[in-house]
């Protein structure tokens, strides 16, 4: 083929915007066509109304797998000046809205947290009920457009099976003509909605799967301990007896910007179980909080052994890797400004968080083995026998 017969300028380039580019490229935005794709785009429905209690305005989410292949997003959040939206709608028609700011006091759910808009234009159909103050309003659209049905505004009477209350509900059906399946697993949604609770102990979070044949079934999480109830289920999941000394602290510090929330356990697993989140998404390439982690229980247990003249005391600094081979901890950190390291957002580059996070685990686990000596002892001692059990 001649050079003459491949000519290409700017009149050949062909500029996608808003829903069209949207549904032309769904892979780019909700990460494929397939059941992961579907995941994620229920996540950035949930991220909403997640965001809603993380704010204080909400107390509750509710997600229902409906048998017609639909997905019900509710919350309890309280309407002040009516049930219209604006922003709502806004998040709904535009992409540039995403799902709001990333900070401390919110939850990064989904890797691509795109928000409403791209949820609205991969749907045949999204529906979004809002409750408040006695009324109201209810819009429609179909593919991301609006519907020729005009909003519905009016007095709250229950009809049409809308909820009771305050809150918002958004119903949503996954488009066929995008996507391989719209059958979202129940087992991967109710783990992600576990975790999240026990990153956000204020948050209590349901699911209901109305699909299968034999019945619905539901579950409700909700944490009062926070990461120490995580750390409990991750040892209890290993096969360990039941402890009562799972050992955790929170500290906020300004140097990095944010919070921090650390829960560990020695238990009597063969291996590790480490797992870092940073604003609730988790991180399994690790990153500066995990390195910190790491790097804070070794200075506290080797110092413990100094300070108490143990005769092993001197193994100890070559033995990194033992002190933490049996250990089951969750550390979670939660910053203004998180530095992902990847489009994936596997990896946390705070330099900052590194050092705050070493200083505050040798600090606080370095009290508690002052308050419990004995445990501390044991401790050690089983570290420097490696493998042994008790």
């Amino acid at each position: 083929m001649s050079a003459e017969g491949m000519e290409y300028d700017a009149a050949d380039i062909k500029v996608l915007e808003g829903r069209e580019a949207v549904r032309k490229r769904p892979g780019m935005y909700v990460g494929s066509t397939g059941e992961r794709g579907l995941y994620h785009l229920v996540l950035d429905v949930v991220d909403r109304a997640v965001g809603e209690v993380l704010a204080g305005r909400a107390g509750s989410v509710d997600v229902t797998l409906a048998s017609d292949g639909g997905v019900r997003v509710a919350d309890d959040g309280a309407r002040v000046g009516g049930a219209y939206d604006p922003d709502l709608e806004a998040q709904l028609t535009s992409l540039h809205m995403g799902s709001g700011p990333i900070g401390r006091r919110t939850a990064v759910i989904t890797p691509f947290g795109l928000g409403l808009f791209v949820a609205n234009a991969l749907s045949s159909r999204l529906t979004v009920e809002v409750r408040g103050e006695g009324t109201r309003w209810v819009k429609e659209y179909a593919r991301g457009v609006e519907a020729e049905r005009p909003d519905t505004v009016g007095p709250l009477t229950g009809d049409l099976g809308s909820a009771t209350g305050s809150g918002t509900t958004i119903s949503f059906w996954p488009d066929t003509e995008i996507f391989e399946t719209t059958w979202c697993p129940f087992p991967v949604l109710a783990e992600r909605f576990r975790q999240l609770a026990f990153l956000n102990r204020g948050l209590a979070i349901s699911l209901t799967d109305e699909r299968p044949a034999d019945g619905v079934r539901r579950v409700l999480y909700q944490f009062p301990d926070g990461v120490r109830d995580f750390v409990a289920a991750l040892d209890a999941e290993a096969g360990a007896y039941p402890h009562a000394d799972v050992f955790g602290f929170e500290r906020e510090d300004a140097r990095m910007a944010g919070t921090m929330e650390v829960a560990l356990l020695w238990g009597h697993s063969r291996g590790a179980q480490i797992r870092g989140f940073a604003n609730s998404l988790a991180t399994p390439a690790g990153g500066t909080h995990l390195d910190g982690f790491r790097d804070g229980v070794v200075a506290a247990i080797t110092e413990f052994a100094r300070e108490r003249g143990l005769p092993t005391a001197s193994d100890l600094d070559a033995r990194a890797d033992l002190i933490v081979e049996s250990l089951t901890a969750v550390v979670s950190v939660k910053l203004d400004q998180p530095e992902y390291l990847g489009a994936t957002r596997t990896l946390l580059g705070n330099t900052d968080v590194r050092v705050c996070v070493v200083e505050a685990v040798r600090e606080h686990l370095g009290n508690w083995f002052a308050e419990q000596p004995e445990r501390a002892a044991d401790i050690v001692n089983r570290i420097v026998r490696g493998r042994d059990q008790d």
